[in-house]
């Protein structure tokens, strides 16, 4: 059995960002690994023309008769995958050559972790994001939002499998987030410091076109976390308030206003002058 699960959703994406996300698994140099494709019914013909263009035995290809959605198509990805870590990709993005390597050697190490992300760019704006490093760090940033880009991680499948955890559909499309708060407690969290991954930010990213709909989701979430982790929950919005109003001789000069991980900060409470992700979400450097 492989030792890595790469599990790998299509749909509908360009040629050349399919071919340069495929081709950067491919050219990992930790090589015990599957690559598990599941084309959720593409219109596009040139999206499986490229896949079964590959001849490489590490490459398990199936097609799905009819449109599942992603939470559908990852669960069932999931339930193909023979490796004891899974790791997560999204059919635009490229990981970077020692990313298997690393995160499979760290979580060698550390048996008590089951998820963990890496710092990644941002593409082509060449943007640096670091998540917190360490469990407690990325259980605040939690709080707030999610923490960790979800095609950095690998999870361990055990913690899943007992777990009992899927993607929730409901959710979508913010499944990723939702399943890692619902394994709050039941793993620990890490975030390998190195640059391991690309993340293509453009704006056909699911997570930018239905920002109207996580923000109605995100009333559901927070209600969960209050319920359910309601210490945490209290700890972190009383040290990262949502707003704060500056004010010299009673008049307002700053007005500092938090969404999520966001913090933008207006001069005299009306004029955008900066925006930054909080310490405990992010450490972000241009």
């Amino acid at each position: 059995m492989p030792k890595i699960s790469v599990l790998l959703p299509v749909y509908n994406t360009k040629e050349a960002y399919l071919r340069a996300c495929i081709e950067s698994i491919l050219r990992q140099s930790y090589g015990d690994f599957e690559l598990i494709i599941i084309n959720d019914a593409s219109t596009d013909e040139h999206v499986e023309t490229l896949i079964k263009s590959y001849d490489d035995a590490r490459i398990r290809y199936y097609k799905n008769d009819n449109n599942q959605g992603i939470s559908e198509t990852r669960n069932k990805l999931m339930d193909l995958a023979q490796g004891e870590y899974l790791a997560i990709m999204d059919h635009d993005d490229i990981s970077l050559t020692d990313r298997f390597k690393m995160q499979a050697a760290y979580l060698d190490a550390h048996p008590d972790v089951g998820v963990l992300g890496t710092a990644h760019r941002e593409i082509p704006k060449n943007k640096l994001v670091i998540p917190p490093e360490d469990n407690e760090g990325i259980e605040e940033a939690m709080m707030l939002g999610c923490a960790l880009l979800h095609p950095t991680t690998m999870m361990r499948k055990s913690v899943l499998e007992k777990s009992g955890l899927r993607y929730d559909k409901e959710y979508f499309p913010t499944e990723d987030y939702n399943l890692y708060l619902h394994l709050l407690g039941k793993t620990r969290f890490g975030c390998l410091p190195e640059v391991l991954f690309l993340y293509r930010k453009h704006e056909s990213n699911t997570t930018k076109k239905e920002t109207r709909q996580i923000r109605s989701i995100e009333e559901r979430v927070f209600g969960y976390l209050q319920s359910e982790h309601r210490a945490l929950w209290d700890k972190v919005q009383s040290k990262y308030p949502r707003f704060v109003k500056v004010k010299i001789f009673g008049i307002p000069v700053l007005k500092i206003k938090r969404f999520r991980a966001t913090t933008k900060y207006y001069l005299f409470g009306f004029l955008p002058i900066a925006e930054t992700y909080s310490k405990v979400s992010a450490k972000l450097k241009l």
